[in-house]
């Protein structure tokens, strides 16, 4: 019978799991250390819960931490746990989940703690891109504890109770926590953009099965695929009103409408996330202008234009789909690099992160050109120039160097408006149209909006086999 049996850390595992899979391991591991009264002290499963389970019939390795027991403090034993569920789910190539609730480092075992975070690292680095990470943070999630989510693919964050920071709010000059909250749920995931899901605890756990569901157990699982019910050929009416909000696109084109959005609260001019098209999983990145509510009401509207904190978040995400092979679907809309004091600190930087995303990613690539694509910035928004397998255009999509009129304006400087207008008319059809880029082979094919469904599937179908070899290397350094 296992000590942590009744624990609130196990009952959170078995609200995760398909009901009666859990099989715990480690149950009756406690603390070795004897320093500072320790010996009388009871450390069931040290403060953690592991073991393994199935989510919809897949497998995966979860731990939870028992915050009852020395406050789910991280020590020697605790890590080894911890550590010895991703030997074993790297065997096994099943994702890792790990629930958090913790006070930190275990004060009493010192160097012995400090050695237990490192030996969590190492596991979390070796495991990156071979199986998926998911953390939870329930409770407290501090110092240096706080690196454990930041090293895992997805973060879902309790709203309410939980605490994520390397300092605490109040061990900020100038701050607070009733001024800023530094370590909560909405700084971490609108400011720092760390956590990728906010909600309550159920919301989390049904969350996760989700994503479970939609991803690939490991690097080389070619058998995640769901049978499509959806008409591939569905016409998607009225697509072109959705081209500002293109989350709302994107679920209108995937199977059933159905569109996991990852970090949804942080840098919401890039949207990303995860459909199925035809059954087949797909990461999808796209540039977004405006967000409606559930009713049709405009909320916000953000500039045309790449910003650091979108690229960052776009660059992120087409590494973990390449990662995984994941197929990756963009959809382009943008007129420049958003201009401010505060991006040029890092757009150039930013933005290279992402071209080099998109380039270096050997996946199968296609781009949908929906609005304006004007400048650099829609070259490293996934252009043929920097690798994408395929690119269409919806017919009224804008593509050149930069808007007709400024273009006019700069050529003809100094002359009146008839001519400015004329040569801006001249302009938009010789350089600036679908059909322009078409002529010239930076676009495959110019589609008509609602038709964006059944081009889009039959393109990742023809890449399904492709191959990309790239020059030997170690890896790349941007």
């Amino acid at each position: 019978m296992s000590n942590t049996a009744q624990s609130l850390a196990s009952t959170r595992i078995a609200s995760l799991l398909d009901e009666n899979s859990f099989v715990e391991i480690g149950g009756y591991v406690t603390a070795r250390n004897t320093d500072f009264n320790m010996q009388q002290t009871e450390t069931p499963g040290d403060g953690v819960v592991t073991g393994y389970g199935v989510i919809d019939g897949k497998l995966v390795y979860v731990y939870s931490q028992d915050a009852s027991v020395l406050g789910g403090t991280i020590g020697e034993m605790h890590a080894k746990k911890i550590t010895g569920l991703y030997d074993m789910a790297l065997k096994m190539g099943a994702p890792v989940i790990g629930l958090l609730d913790c006070a930190g480092l275990r004060l009493q075992e010192a160097t012995d703690a400090l050695n237990a975070f490192g030996e969590i690292y190492l596991k979390q680095t070796m495991a990156s891109g071979v199986i998926p990470q998911i953390t939870a943070v329930f409770g407290k999630c501090g110092g240096g504890l706080a690196l454990v989510p930041a090293l895992t693919d997805f973060t879902f964050m309790e709203g309410e109770k939980a605490e994520l920071f390397v300092n605490s709010p109040n061990a900020l000059e100038g701050n607070t926590k009733e001024k800023c909250n530094t370590a909560s749920a909405s700084f971490q995931s609108e400011e720092a953009g760390l956590v990728d899901f906010v909600g309550t605890e159920a919301e989390i756990m049904e969350g996760i099965r989700e994503l479970v569901a939609m991803l690939p157990a490991n690097n080389e699982d070619d058998d995640y695929f769901e049978e499509c019910t959806d008409d591939l050929n569905r016409v998607c009416a009225d697509l072109a009103n959705a081209a500002g909000d293109t989350s709302i696109l994107i679920s209108n084109i995937a199977d059933d409408n159905h569109f996991i959005e990852v970090k949804s609260a942080y840098a919401k001019d890039m949207v990303t996330g995860f459909i199925r098209l035809n059954g087949n999983t797909v990461g999808v990145v796209a540039n977004r202008t405006e967000m409606y509510d559930e009713e049709g009401n405009l909320v916000e509207s953000y500039d045309c234009a790449l910003s650091a904190r979108g690229a960052t978040k776009a660059a992120e995400f087409v590494t973990f789909c390449d990662a995984f092979e994941i197929p990756v679907l963009s959809l382009t809309n943008v007129a420049g690099f958003k201009a401010t004091r505060c991006s040029e600190r890092r757009i150039a930087k930013a933005v290279a992160k992402l071209t080099y995303a998109f380039a270096n990613a050997t996946v199968p690539k296609v781009n949908v050109i929906i609005g304006k694509a004007f400048g650099s910035a829609c070259v490293a928004m996934n252009s043929k120039a920097v690798g994408a397998d395929f690119t269409y255009a919806w017919s009224q999509a804008q593509i050149g160097m930069m808007d007709a009129q400024l273009a006019a304006k700069i050529m003809y400087a100094g002359e009146g408006a008839a001519v400015i207008n004329e040569k801006a008319a001249e302009y938009a059809a010789l350089q600036s149209s679908a059909l322009a880029a078409a002529k010239r082979g930076y676009v495959d094919n110019i589609i008509e909006a609602q038709d964006t469904r059944k081009y889009v599937i039959g393109a990742f179908e023809m890449l399904f086999t492709k191959r990309d070899e790239r020059p030997s290397r170690k890896h790349g350094t941007v």
